[in-house]
């Protein structure tokens, strides 16, 4: 989505200068393609129209037909994203019906994004706020429209994000489309500073201890798992099942991680699905004569934030390992 989002946003500083066709058209294929990767790029899709309607509002209101070729990027996207369009109109009724069962939500959105964004350090996180506003003021003064979609690309999807927390799972990666805005804004603040600061050695000196700061979390991050083991898990698991034991995973679709490993047709094994504790009682009633293991994860709270599947676990099996966030338990 960032890659795609990039080349729409690219096209779209393209066309908002020189208003060609052609850029529009590019824009709005772009936007649809980087929709097709996740649905929440539809969010700073919406923001780069808005912000074209309000650049060009004394212009179309002069001339109409000057929203032309606005009209056949937005054309553009609607045609190559309808299918995806459909299914996402969908998914999010059903998705804001209800409580969000995992996610972050307030406030803690918009600190989150934006940490993570600033290279999860708290210490870069305050300068590279200040270095985007000082970018947006000097940015202002020579291009108001690009300050302005500076301002409308950062602050109105996470204003959305804010408000759409509360009703609909929030994470901040689904705002990673806002890097290059981001930087680019920090960027836009160097000339005010090489008009304060002649050296250019003070500008790498300021890199240089941004790296030094951020050098602990980029050890780290490169050298340890950032996401489940489940290649470890699986070899441990395989060294514990025998032929026709049970394999339950709970919820179902981290069998999709588990299978790109592990084989249960070569181990003998059956593998099986659980979101709750109905779900568990059912398994162990159709199978009763076999010994069983259980593979969770925390994502179980988002199928089932009651906690029954791990009511169930609690009462009816024992702790049999964990590596990272997957836990195994076999049935007692």
């Amino acid at each position: 989505m960032l890659f795609f989002f990039s080349l729409a946003l690219l096209f779209y500083v393209r066309a908002s200068r020189s208003n060609e066709t052609r850029s529009w058209a590019l824009f709005g294929l772009f936007s649809a393609v980087a929709f097709w990767m996740h649905f929440y790029a539809v969010v700073p899709v919406a923001v780069l129209v808005l912000h074209a309607l309000v650049a060009r509002a004394g212009e179309i209101r002069r001339d109409p037909r000057s929203a032309r070729n606005l009209a056949i990027g937005l054309g553009a996207f609607i045609v190559a994203a309808l299918p995806l369009l459909i299914v996402t109109i969908g998914l999010f009724l059903i998705r804001t019906s209800s409580a969000p069962t995992y996610g972050i939500q307030g406030t803690d959105v918009v600190y989150q994004t934006l940490q993570q964004l600033s290279g999860f350090s708290d210490i870069i996180l305050v300068p590279f706020i200040i270095l985007f506003l000082v970018g947006v003021i000097l940015t202002w003064r020579e291009d108001r429209n690009g300050a302005l979609l500076l301002v409308f690309m950062m602050v109105l999807p996470l204003a959305a994000s804010l408000i759409l927390s509360s009703r609909m799972p929030m994470i901040p990666r689904y705002l990673i489309y806002l890097l290059p805005v981001y930087f680019i804004g920090i960027a836009s603040a160097y000339p005010g500073l090489h008009a304060l600061v002649k050296d250019r050695r003070a500008v790498y000196l300021a890199i240089a201890a941004a790296f030094l700061v951020s050098a602990p979390f980029l050890a780290t991050y490169y050298t340890t798992p950032q996401k489940n083991d489940w290649r470890g898990f699986s070899a441990d698991l395989s060294g514990v099942t025998e032929e026709s034991d049970l394999v339950v995973v709970l919820p179902p679709y981290m069998a999709q991680p588990l299978d790109y490993y592990y084989r249960n047709a070569t181990d003998g094994t059956l593998e099986l699905g659980a979101n709750t504790g109905e779900d568990l009682e059912t398994i162990r009633e159709q199978y009763p004569d076999r010994r069983a293991f259980y593979i969770v994860t925390t994502d179980i709270l988002a199928v089932d934030p009651t906690g029954d599947a791990l009511g169930w676990l609690d009462k009816n099996t024992e702790f049999a390992g964990q590596r990272m966030g997957i836990y195994l338990f076999v049935l007692a």
